[in-house]
C-alpha cells in the first residue's frame, strides 16, 4: 500500500470512529491508531472494505488483547460486493446466469471475516443496517451441506436472519465483513 493511501485509509477511519461513538464506547483512537500503524496486512484488508463500500468501524470495546473489531457499517450492504452465490460450490452449480464470484472466495481475497449471525445480529445494536438490502451471514456446516446459506436483514423493526439456496444471488444482497486488529 503506497503511503498516500494509507494516510488517506486511517484519516477516513479516524472520522468515522469519532463521528460514531456510540459503535465503540470505551475504545479510544489512539490505541486504535498505534494498532492500525502496526498491521500492514489490516489496512490492506481494510482498505478494500472500503474500496467495496463497507464503511469499515470499530464496533463494541476492545478484546482482552486491546484488538479491535472493525466491520462494515454500510448502512446498506456494501454496494461493491453484491450479486455474488455464497461459495464455489454453488457458483459451480450454476449451469447459466452465473454471478461473477461468490462470498467466501471474496471474502478471503480481502482478508475478512464474513460475520457470524451472532456478530450480524450485533452489529445492529449499533444502529439500523440492511433496511433496504440483505447481507449473507456465515452459514454452519450442516446447513450448507443441505445447499442453504443464511442472510439477514432488518425489516418492520426487528433484524431477521433466513435461508435461500447459497446458489442465489441477487443485485439488493451482498456481505458484510470483518477484521480483528
Amino acid at each position: 500500500m503506497k503511503a498516500e493511501q494509507r494516510e488517506w485509509l486511517i484519516r477516513t477511519l479516524k472520522v468515522r470512529f469519532e463521528q460514531n461513538m456510540h459503535r465503540h464506547a470505551g475504545a479510544v483512537w489512539v490505541d486504535v491508531h498505534g494498532r492500525l500503524q502496526g498491521s500492514p496486512d489490516k489496512l490492506k484488508s481494510l482498505l478494500e472494505m472500503e474500496r467495496t463500500g463497507g464503511e469499515p468501524d470499530v464496533i463494541g470495546t476492545p478484546d482482552d488483547g486491546g484488538a479491535c473489531l472493525f466491520c462494515d457499517c454500510a448502512a446498506e450492504s456494501p454496494q461493491g460486493r453484491r450479486s455474488l452465490c455464497y461459495d464455489a460450490e454453488a457458483l459451480a452449480s450454476r449451469k447459466e446466469n452465473k454471478p461473477e464470484n461468490n462470498v467466501i472466495d471474496t471474502a478471503a481475497a480481502m482478508g475478512v471475516s464474513l460475520l457470524t449471525e451472532a456478530q450480524y445480529r450485533r452489529l445492529q445494536e449499533f444502529g439500523e443496517f440492511d433496511t433496504k438490502t440483505s447481507s449473507w451471514v456465515a452459514t454452519p456446516p450442516d446447513i450448507r451441506k443441505l445447499g442453504g446459506a443464511l442472510f439477514g436483514d432488518r425489516r418492520y423493526g426487528k433484524v431477521f436472519v433466513y435461508h435461500n439456496g447459497a446458489q442465489s444471488y441477487y443485485a439488493a444482497r451482498g456481505f458484510r465483513g470483518s477484521v480483528s486488529v
